[in-house]
């Protein structure tokens, strides 16, 4: 029986053995060189941010008195936004105008009388104690008088104080008040309004750390907002800032990217998705990264029909096969900017020309249909079907 099945088995190990013994030929992956587009990107997310963003108060107290404007309302540099109830800082004013005119009356009529009392001194008509009190009387008044200016300054500021007026071009994005609403100014300013400029916008980005280093000043950036997902915004990134923030052992850096919004559709508080062109370059010529890899193989009977390898006659920093005219001609080449699949070529290479990638085996057998088949090998699929359809 185990002879029976080894004469059976003979001629299937006679040909698996002859097909082990076959090389396979082998042919060249050809690459035309052309121009083409380069990038490399980093994502991340980030928040909308306007870049000018005021708090506007008052730095007097006061009772609202009347509102100009609301939510959503635009303001220009200037416009009037609200008003303070005025009767108090008015009798202020005027109280100090009276005490500033009390106050400059005796200062007159001190430095009258220090004059006079100078001129008669220098004539040794008076004592020197009557001198000095003069001079005493002149000095106070004058100080005095000085003291009733700045007062009168002040209350004439905090009556201009009672209109609040907008510091910039703007959006009203908040209003902390109503009218009637006493507002307290102590240390800090009391808030009425807070007024956005909407039209130029900024995204505050978290870069991981892996990556902030590809993140350079300038570098282009898209991003898109869950409020229009079909939308595609653009910006520059303006500031790499160096402040480390760690979040669940995460370390992450803002990048600031500046957002032009004259639609006005970004918002404060939105999440951008941010996608940073840390490498853009258009019509460069580029070949894939294994063409700079390449080695010709060596030229073996089984391979002779494949392109001769030219060397070069000293070796090079880098260098590309060319295939030229049936033959490999190795090429020295000077190298740029590269991504995960291209490597920019800045000297020796043309459109046009075709260099080298890999090899491929190619398969010389005749086909199934035209081979003989062995009976004790596997039939392909379908062999019985055909067979039948005959």
């Amino acid at each position: 029986m185990n002879k029976y099945r080894l004469l059976l088995l003979s001629p299937l190990i006679t040909l698996l053995l002859g097909s082990c013994g076959e090389k396979a030929k082998m042919e060249i992956d050809e690459y035309t060189v052309e121009p083409i587009s380069m990038s490399e990107v980093v994502t991340a997310t980030g928040t909308m941010e306007s870049v000018t963003q005021v708090n506007v108060g008052t730095q007097v107290t006061g009772i609202i008195e009347h509102l100009y404007v609301d939510f959503n309302d635009h303001v220009t540099k200037g416009q009037l936004l609200a008003e303070l109830e005025k009767t108090l800082l008015e009798s202020d004013l005027k109280s100090a105008d009276a005490n500033m005119a009390s106050a400059e009356a005796s200062y007159e009529y001190a430095k009258a009388n220090y004059e006079r009392d100078k001129k008669l001194h220098d004539e040794q008509l008076i004592s020197d104690y009557e001198f000095q009190t003069s001079e005493r009387d002149y000095n106070v008044a004058r100080l005095s008088y000085e003291k009733t200016k700045a007062d009168r300054v002040r209350a004439a500021k905090n009556l201009n104080y009672a209109e609040i007026y907008s510091p910039i071009d703007g959006i009203v994005i908040s209003r902390e008040v109503e009218v009637g609403q006493t507002v307290v100014s102590s240390m800090n300013v009391a808030d009425l309004y807070v007024i956005a400029d909407l039209e130029n916008m900024q995204v505050v980005g978290n870069v991981d750390e892996a990556d902030i280093g590809q993140v350079k000043v300038g570098q282009h950036v898209t991003f898109t907002v869950d409020a229009y997902p079909n939308d595609t915004f653009s910006g520059t990134v303006t500031q790499v800032r160096l402040n480390p923030t760690t979040t669940s052992n995460v370390v992450t850096y803002e990048v600031i990217v500046n957002a032009p919004n004259p639609d006005l559709k970004l918002i404060p508080g939105m999440t951008a998705n941010l996608t940073i062109y840390t490498l853009e370059l258009n019509d460069v010529i580029a070949v894939p990264l294994k063409a700079l890899k390449f080695q010709p193989l060596p030229q073996e009977e089984e391979n002779s029909d494949l392109p001769q390898p030219v060397p070069l006659d000293s070796p090079v920093q880098h260098a590309v096969w060319v295939v030229k005219d049936g033959k490999l001609v190795q090429t020295a080449v000077e190298i740029g900017m590269a991504n995960n699949i291209y490597q920019q070529i800045t000297k020796g290479l043309n459109p046009g020309e075709k260099i080298a990638l890999q090899y491929r085996e190619i398969n010389n057998r005749p086909d199934n249909e035209n081979r003989e088949q062995n009976p004790f090998l596997p039939k392909p699929p379908g062999a019985n079907r055909n067979k039948e359809k005959k």
